[in-house]
């Protein structure tokens, strides 16, 4: 009995010691486990501290990083094409990367330039000629020779090519690929669809956008039609997915900004349509000044107006990806270009620029040391390529 009891004592014991282990190894565990989460909370206080400094911080000049000698053609004209620049002339063009590295060259004689570009594909047309050259930023892709004399033309991402060809008493539409396949042919009449004034090409090709002006009853009037060449417009006659008239409204420009999304800015208003099958109206909205400039990309939409408060030059409306205004700014520089960048956008000319977040911050406001012929992003935060008549020079805000 004794023994038994015994027993018992020393297992009772050991139990009680085994839990005390076990309490011990659970109270270093939540030990170590808020040591990390203190740990983790303080490195992310430290990043957003750093990201509202990043975001406040206002740059006052800059450091040139690289230097690399260009030359540069009497005559000619220097383009953003992608991240990489391409310079063209009547006599032919090229593509230059930022390192100053030529990736092509194409000679041709064209007096009356056409020029269009998608991302990084650019297609250079002859104005009343027959010869379209489509190109990247590392190749050449192709050339389409035209039967009709060419009038307008636009390119996709993907090296497709729709051109405006004008005949005797009709207006060919006609899509082409890169090795000069035509894939789609379309007509247009004054008296009918109307005259296309503006085209796009959706960056995948799927898509082509038209606005057309027409005459009804002495007015000008405008109808905005879009095709689809995929599976979804082969049962649609001609290929037409959408159509949208406006009798009281101008559209002199149409614009697809990527695969499911386009704009068409009025006389009077601006038009957001989205959907990568049948885009239909996401959104309009209504302005009476007259429109200086449009700019975009992928994600942005801007409208350059002159500013009404006295105070600045110019003022921007830009609208988002989302169809909605995401505010206007207001600036003096006397832009030669605009473009936005993730957050922001920078305007400027030969002499000066200003760099603006969409949050209204305006991280730099200053001038060059050379005259500037193109801005590009170099990558890094806010690290450029200024592209002057006979450098390009790598610069880093400060």
């Amino acid at each position: 009995m004794a023994d038994i009891k015994s027993y018992l004592k020393e297992k009772e014991k050991r139990e009680k010691n085994q839990l005390n282990y076990k309490e011990k190894i659970r109270k270093h565990k939540l030990t170590a486990l808020y040591r990390i989460l203190l740990v983790l909370l303080a490195i992310a206080a430290l990043l957003v501290l750093v990201y509202i400094q990043y975001r406040r911080h206002i740059y006052t000049d800059y450091d040139t990083v690289s230097t690399i000698a260009r030359e540069s053609a009497g005559g000619a004209t220097d383009i953003r094409l992608g991240n990489s620049m391409l310079t063209y002339s009547k006599d032919g063009a090229h593509c230059t990367n930022l390192d100053g590295e030529v990736t092509w060259n194409q000679t041709y004689e064209i007096q009356d330039v056409l020029i269009a570009s998608c991302e990084d594909v650019s297609a250079i047309g002859n104005y009343n000629g027959r010869n379209i050259y489509i190109q990247n930023t590392e190749e050449q892709l192709g050339q389409i020779t035209t039967t009709m004399p060419i009038r307008d033309i636009a390119v996709s991402a993907t090296g497709y090519v729709t051109a405006v060809l004008a005949d005797t008493d009709v207006t060919w539409i006609n899509t082409y690929s890169p090795e000069g396949e035509m894939t789609y042919t379309g007509q247009a009449h004054m008296s009918d669809s109307g005259y296309p004034v503006s085209i796009s090409l959706s960056p995948d090709a799927e898509l082509l956008g038209i606005s057309y002006i027409y005459v009804d009853a002495g007015t000008l009037k405008t109808n905005v039609a879009f095709y689809n060449f995929g599976a979804v417009g082969e049962n649609q006659s001609d290929h037409i997915v959408s159509v949208y008239s406006y009798s009281d409204l101008l559209v002199p420009y149409l614009q697809f900004m990527n695969d499911s999304m386009a704009f068409a800015v009025g006389d009077t208003r601006l038009m957001i349509y989205t959907g990568s099958q049948k885009p239909v109206i996401a959104a309009e909205y209504l302005y009476e000044q007259e429109i200086q400039s449009v700019f975009y990309n992928n994600q942005y939409i801007g409208l350059v107006f002159l500013s009404e408060n006295g105070e600045s030059n110019y003022r921007m409306d830009v609208y988002d990806v989302n169809a909605q205004k995401v505010g206007s700014y207001y600036f003096d520089v006397d832009y030669t270009d605009i473009f936005f960048e993730q957050d922001y956008f920078a305007a400027y000319n030969e002499t000066e620029c200003v760099i603006m977040t969409l949050g209204g911050v305006e991280k730099y406001n200053g001038t060059f040391d050379k005259a500037v012929k193109l801005m590009i992003p170099a990558g890094g935060a806010y690290k450029y390529a200024l592209v002057t008549e006979n450098s390009i020079d790598t610069i880093q805000l400060k």
